[in-house]
């Protein structure tokens, strides 16, 4: 007859480990879409105060884009004007413990109403 004393003990640590597991994906997939959400906030932002301060020509008007994003942990990618309307690109950086998280990126588009 085998001794199966202690398998119970072994058992319960590879549920343990699982466990782990499990939770940590479920923080880096948290963090990459809390990553997603501030990176199309910026962009949305980024592309309004552009549409906003075309006036004064594109040049300052996406250095606005880029006072936005530096203020909402962003970064901006692209930042271009067709006639009036306002393209925005960032990227946000996926922060987590897990090495090659990489980055969020959106793009917005604001221009008059027509």
């Amino acid at each position: 007859m085998r001794e199966e004393r202690g398998s119970a003990t072994i058992v319960g640590c590879f549920l343990m480990a699982a466990l782990v597991v499990v939770t940590a994906t479920l923080v880096h997939v948290g963090s990459a879409v809390a990553s997603r959400h501030r990176a199309q906030a910026a962009a949305d932002l980024a592309a309004l105060a552009v549409a906003v301060a075309l006036d004064r020509g594109s040049e300052q008007a996406c250095g606005q884009a880029e006072r936005i994003a530096t203020r909402m942990r962003v970064r901006v990618r692209a930042c271009t004007v067709d006639g009036w309307d306002a393209i925005v690109e960032v990227a946000a950086e996926v922060t987590t413990a897990l090495p090659g998280a990489g980055e969020a990126v959106a793009i917005a588009r604001a221009g008059p109403a027509g």
